[in-house]
């Protein structure tokens, strides 16, 4: 068996018994027949189909989207620091969406899709915003620019976003519950919601594989090798806001899953996109799922936001990537 079977092998393997255990554990045990035979109990089948699953699944599509994302940024950017959450893309698109929320935005012909819709518009001029700025602040885009710029970013956006929370009432509950990160009792209608726009994102993303393993040897070299380097980092942009914009507009903001996942996925399988790309979003939702699933029972019947479950794995992998990059270890 060849490498790159082994490693999606595994990586199936590790999704496949997150779903089973993000739908069998909780308060209500429940055996994984009911997924086969679900008159076997009809009530645990309800709780199965109707609670669990569309959170399970939920998670899964939020985690993918955030590592395949996580995965095109450190590509363009060359550099394992750049992420959604660390470039401040996460913060636009939650702008965006806290600002439908805070104003009842509903755009008459999008419906149930204006949320996600203004969270990847947030989400595209931040990240096309902080682009611009760091070539201001310096020509050559050095990766410590970038990640300045995208927490100055980060720190002015979460500003409009305390000041819109402030002068809100009744739907503060609502906003901050959002802000924190959770896939809980979001239902298949956000299911739906989600959907298409993380399978379009990601199959952008992975059209531009090639271009991506020709820019890791810098942008002059794979101009030579006859990428349309322009057209190509505005392509990864997009489909990376898509996807962040999305994973936003549906859980609220969760850090570090697309830092810590495409991370992970090249030490261990290598770093060639054909393979990063689409091995990332699948470990992706299986970190997500788990997070989720400690989440909801670590202090159960309390829930924790995912949110923190997230930084407490990813705010130590990020030290530590920075600490081998300084001392020159990658």
């Amino acid at each position: 068996m060849s490498k790159s079977a082994l490693a999606y092998l595994v990586s199936l393997i590790l999704l496949a018994g997150a779903m089973v255990l993000g739908v069998t554990v909780g308060t209500v045990p429940i055996s994984p027949a009911v997924i086969w035979n679900p008159s076997s109990d009809e009530a645990a089948a309800n709780i199965l189909w109707n609670i669990r699953m569309p959170r399970v699944v939920l998670a899964g599509l939020v985690g993918a989207a955030l590592a395949i994302a996580g995965a095109a940024f450190q590509g363009l950017l060359k550099n394992p620091l750049a992420d959604p959450y660390t470039l401040g893309v996460s913060s636009g698109a939650a702008v965006g969406a806290v600002m439908t929320l805070f104003f009842g935005i509903s755009i008459p012909f999008l419906g149930l899709f204006t949320l996600p819709v203004i969270s990847m518009l947030g989400a595209l001029i931040t990240m096309v915003t902080v682009m611009g700025f760091a070539r201001l602040v310096d020509r050559s885009m050095k990766m410590e620019t970038v990640i300045l710029t995208g927490i100055i970013f980060s720190s002015f956006l979460g500003s409009i976003m305390s000041l819109m929370i402030a002068l809100t009432g009744e739907e503060l509950r609502q906003i901050i519950g959002w802000l924190l990160g959770s896939v809980s009792m979001r239902g298949w209608p956000y299911v739906q919601m989600a959907l298409p726009f993380v399978l379009v994102g990601s199959f952008v993303l992975w059209l531009y594989r090639r271009e991506l393993n020709a820019m890791l040897f810098g942008e002059e070299r794979a101009q030579h090798l006859g990428v349309d380097v322009r057209k190509s980092k505005m392509a990864i942009l997009i489909g990376g806001s898509v996807l962040t914009g999305t994973a936003v507009a549906v859980s609220g903001t969760i850090g570090f899953v697309g830092l810590v996942v495409p991370h992970m996925t090249r030490l261990v399988w290598g770093s060639d996109h054909r393979h990063v790309l689409p091995l990332s979003f699948i470990n992706g939702a299986a970190l997500l799922i788990i997070c989720d699933l400690v989440a909801r029972t670590i202090i159960s019947p309390t829930e924790l936001p995912i949110g923190v479950i997230t930084a407490f794995i990813g705010a130590p992998v990020f030290a530590f990537i920075f600490f081998r990059q300084r001392r020159g270890g990658l």
